[in-house]
């Protein structure tokens, strides 16, 4: 009852009003408003200008108090020779926190720009993993020179992210981590994380680990801080661990913290000594990266960014219109054989771009279902055919439905019942097949080993516009000739 009482609300009332005189006082001296405004088109004119005239104070006054993301995006609207400009004129005041939460393309851009001593600033500066993604791309005496200028702890932990390969756990992985042993006390722990040099600057977890550093559990600072000082580690540990293997891929280790809810995850090597952590800060920016990945791989993208020059986008995607040409050819082959159908019933030629476009459709609808089940690893070999009869269903009552439809526009429209019928039939096949397709196909690249994402798409639609085509064509040629 205590704290309910007067002298409890009198406290929160003295602390709300210090907070309310704190802001105030924030405010004061962070200066005017827009100075503190988010990244606008307007901000970073702005700040080039001044970058421009060498006004290195009114750059640091317009940047210095926005958010590391919100610079990233200023740094993002510059051309890049004004990235350049910006960072070189900061100096000593640059936050090279930002390399986190840049880009790829321009992160990339500028490890190639800026001088290699401040690569090595920046490399010093970020966790072992953002900075590998830093230099990853450099040159290998480039990558050398900057390595050689980083503290040999830096260095050690820098390198051995760099041998593994790129988007699995080890490259992921930080390298500075909280390992204790079993039989310390809680208050042998907390005194060590008050003394210790070499430790994260913020963590939630940390191991119990054995003399040959493979972990036993886990520790997080909530139960650390409940339980008494004397209480020993190996009482209070958590055996639930959920070690990730440094060689695992990162979708995996993504899967994992979702399946779990993990907030860190110990990486061990191959002879399951710890090596690393994995934080949920980075698994997001994984699922986040393998979602866009997907969906630009659906539509024949490829891994390009805003940023990106015209040489760099315009190839990969003439080379994906050019198979899509290729099957479109294919299926104008079937149209060419129904020629003398078409000359007959000019109506034909309507209504062929309908099958064909709802057949697509709906290919794509379970194709995107199937796709995503397989990413998620959720569609295992047993719900196999119990996914193809559901969509085999969908397909079959949708089908009889866009029949009935289809096929009453089709007789108001040109005064044919028969025609009305044969683009009923075709729309009944070609929806079946659209759902065969798209469940079937997947299954089948994903099981040769291909990306379903990838190469999905361009055959779902061939099988589509082919079946619809043939299917409407051959049924006019027999019922309406």
């Amino acid at each position: 009852m205590g704290i309910i009482g007067a002298p409890w609300s009198r406290f929160v009332r003295l602390r709300t009003r210090s907070g309310i005189r704190f802001m105030v006082e924030q405010q004061h001296e962070a200066g005017p408003a827009e100075e503190r405004a988010e990244a606008t088109p307007e901000l970073a004119e702005r700040v080039i200008d001044a970058a421009e005239a060498g006004d290195r104070t009114r750059v640091r006054a317009l940047v210095d108090h926005l958010p590391t993301p919100d610079f990233a995006d200023l740094i993002a609207m510059l051309e890049p020779d004004q990235r350049v400009l910006l960072i070189g004129l900061l100096g000593a005041d640059m936050d090279f926190e930002v390399f986190s939460e840049l880009d790829s393309s321009v992160r990339d851009q500028l490890a190639e720009a800026l001088p290699n001593e401040d690569l090595a600033r920046a490399a010093a500066s970020l966790d072992t993993d953002d900075a590998a993604y830093l230099i990853e791309n450099l040159e290998q005496s480039d990558r050398e020179e900057v390595l050689a200028r980083l503290p040999g702890s830096d260095r050690a932990a820098l390198e051995r992210n760099l041998e593994y390969p790129e988007e699995t756990a080890g490259r992921l992985m930080q390298a500075a981590y909280v390992a204790v042993p079993p039989f310390w006390s809680v208050g042998q722990v907390i005194d060590h994380m008050r003394v210790a040099k070499d430790l994260p600057e913020s963590f939630v977890d940390m191991f119990v680990v054995d003399p040959g550093y493979r972990v036993l559990g886990s520790l997080d600072l909530s139960r650390l801080l409940r339980s008494p000082r004397t209480a020993l580690v190996e009482r209070i540990m958590s055996t639930d661990r959920h070690e990730v293997l440094a060689t695992a891929d990162q979708e995996e280790v993504a899967r994992q913290f979702e399946r779990y809810n993990l907030m860190s995850a110990p990486v061990v090597d191959a002879n399951r000594r710890l090596v690393g952590v994995i934080t949920v800060d980075d698994v997001v920016d994984v699922i986040k990266e393998e979602a866009e990945e997907d969906i630009r791989a659906l539509a024949g993208v490829g891994d390009e960014r805003l940023t990106d020059s015209v040489a760099r986008v315009a190839p990969p995607r003439f080379w994906w219109l050019a198979v899509n040409l290729a099957t479109a050819i294919l299926a104008s082959t079937v149209i060419k054989v129904f020629d003398a159908t078409i000359q007959h019933m000019v109506a034909l030629a309507v209504l062929m771009p309908i099958v064909a476009s709802m057949g697509g459709n709906a290919g794509t609808q379970t194709m995107t279902v199937a796709v995503r089940a397989l990413a998620m690893r959720q569609l295992a070999a047993s719900r196999v055919p119990r996914f193809v009869l559901r969509e085999t269903a969908v397909g079959l009552i949708n089908g009889l439905a866009f029949a009935v439809l289809m096929g009453a526009i089709a007789w108001w429209w040109f005064g044919s019942g028969t025609l009305g019928g044969v683009i009923g039939a075709a729309m009944v096949i070609n929806l079946l097949a659209a759902a065969l397709a798209g469940i079937l196909i997947p299954i089948a690249l994903d099981r040769l080993g291909f990306d379903p994402a990838v190469s999905s798409t361009v055959f779902v639609t061939t099988v589509t516009d082919v079946v619809g085509f043939f299917a409407f064509l051959g049924l006019a040629a027999l019922w309406l000739t």
